[in-house]
């Protein structure tokens, strides 16, 4: 009976993987045209992970996959791009400013305080 069982779930293989992960490359890389192939990769090799998994185990293993996913995408977003990069002596600068602009507001402050 439990033969029976094993030949009728389909085997995760790693073909399956790596061409989900593939679509989901070219989609993020902007290649829309693969998101049919994403849907249809990642469809059937959900299929195959919740015959082997309980629920709870498909649910967790999802909710880790978004995560992953969202912080990859942030990461990305902050990336600058390569036309954008911008020189770290202007990074500096800005900061610098930044820094003393702080302190002339401190410094005026403390004047105000004085006066009253």
């Amino acid at each position: 009976m439990e033969a029976q069982i094993e030949q009728q779930l389909e085997k995760i293989l790693p073909e399956d993987i790596a061409r989900t992960f593939e679509s989901a490359y070219h989609v993020f890389q902007g290649d829309h045209d693969k998101m049919e192939d994403l849907i249809k990769h990642g469809g059937s090799l959900l299929k195959k992970i919740a015959q082997r998994l309980n629920p709870t185990q498909v649910i967790i293993g999802i909710a880790v996959i978004a995560a992953v996913a969202v912080v990859v995408v942030n990461r990305s977003m902050e990336l600058p791009e390569e036309g954008e990069a911008s020189d770290a002596s202007d990074d500096k600068k800005a900061n610098a400013k930044k820094l003393s602009s702080a302190g002339q507001n401190k410094g005026q402050q403390e004047d105000k305080r004085d006066n009253k």
